[in-house]
């Protein structure tokens, strides 16, 4: 035992609380195969004539799996999925014991037998020791106070949740406001600019190119150089609007199989799932067949199209062109419109864009730690519980 029990509580194992079993064996009536989908909420169920059956109300437990330790509640009548098995429950409140399980998930998935498909270790989980209080008074009165804490915590979740749930929306009302007009209307009121807006196509705003790749891919001949050689996964697998190095290099010898581009060139991904993502290159480099580029686009302008282009992923994305592999070709890339205000506007919608999505991202940032911190607080409010400490 690792730590000391309040007086009158003892320590015993878990196997003289709780039992597992099979459930009653029924042939000829048909009822609902209950499996694991079912359980997380997938309401799709077949019927069978024969089984396990298991009462609703029932609390099972998942022994099969990743997620062994995992305690449900039956909804209804049916057969077991032959990852579960019934949890009876004697001499201790259901849901102190529930509780208590809950606190040990972490430790039955990480100490599962098997390996094709891993299985709770039941040495383990019936020689747990548990925690009980002397009365089902007082592991109700536990339980109780979790439940008010958890309520508490939850309706923060909640809360918090739809802060970082409401991220892309909030984003996506402000990117339309800005290419709509509506995000500068005051500025073109208060100056004497020109305040006329065009629409152009991408083509006729820049040169649209799409990279190339050395082939075969990896070969020794061409790859593992000095030159830098960007794919996808560097522009997608960060966060900034620019990116500044690349995983993978290149020889002279592949040079000729490839592209080349200069510092502050605007790079759009355009092949795979991940498509419709633009960048900004802060170093020379060459890129592969999955990024297109656009030169000759004026260098004050980059992050005018770049915020276009994150407006414009979804809907880019949502593009058939008729492959199993996603692809803008760059005929669909050049025909693009887009609105061009003066250059002074360009600069002023990105200068509040910059303003008003770093407020955002740190709002949702701050938001996804309160929601780390939630999970922590649980994990402490119950540690506490079963020392006897609520």
């Amino acid at each position: 035992m690792d730590y000391e029990l309040p007086v009158g509580w003892k320590w015993c194992k878990q196997n003289e609380v709780c039992r597992l079993t099979d459930g009653e064996k029924k042939t000829d009536v048909s009822y609902p195969y209950l499996e694991v989908k079912y359980l997380r909420g997938n309401k799709e169920k077949d019927f069978v004539t024969s089984g396990k059956f298991i009462k609703a109300g029932t609390k099972v437990i998942l022994v099969d799996g990743e997620n062994s330790g995992e305690v449900f509640t039956v909804p209804e009548d049916g057969y077991m999925g032959s990852t579960f098995k019934a949890l009876s429950i004697q001499n201790v409140d259901e849901k102190y014991l529930q509780f208590f399980i809950q606190t040990k998930k972490d430790l039955y998935r990480n100490n599962k037998k098997g390996s094709a498909i891993p299985h709770l270790n039941k040495d383990l989980f019936f020689n747990m020791p548990f925690p009980l209080p002397p009365t089902l008074t007082e592991q109700q009165r536990i339980v109780s106070r979790i439940e008010s804490l958890f309520t508490k915590l939850d309706e923060a979740k909640d809360k918090a949740q739809s802060v970082v749930d409401g991220f892309e929306l909030r984003r996506a009302a402000v990117l339309h406001k800005a290419f709509t007009g509506e995000l500068t209307a005051k500025w073109r009121k208060d100056t004497v600019s020109d305040d006329s807006w065009e629409e152009k196509t991408i083509g006729e705003c820049c040169t649209v190119v799409r990279g190339g790749s050395p082939r075969p891919a990896g070969d020794p001949k061409y790859y593992d150089g000095t030159i830098p050689f960007m794919k996808v996964a560097d522009i997608t697998g960060n966060d900034s609007k620019y990116v500044c190095s690349t995983q993978f290099t290149i020889k002279e010898a592949g040079l000729h199989k490839t592209r080349m581009v200069e510092p502050d060139t605007l790079l759009l991904t355009n092949s795979g799932a991940t498509l419709g993502v633009p960048a900004i290159t802060k170093i020379k480099t060459t890129f592969n067949d999955g990024i297109a580029a656009f030169l000759n686009l004026p260098k004050e302008s980059n992050l005018y199209f770049y915020y276009f282009f994150t407006s414009k992923t979804t809907e880019l994305r949502a593009i058939n062109m008729g492959a199993a592999q996603p692809n803008l070709n760059i005929d669909i890339i050049k025909s693009i419109t887009i609105p061009v205000p003066t250059l002074a506007e360009q600069q002023e919608i990105v200068r509040i864009l910059d303003t008003v999505l770093e407020k955002e991202t740190r709002a949702k940032e701050a938001t996804q730690t309160v929601l780390d911190q939630i999970a922590l607080l649980k994990k402490s409010i119950l540690a506490r519980a079963f020392r006897g400490e609520l």
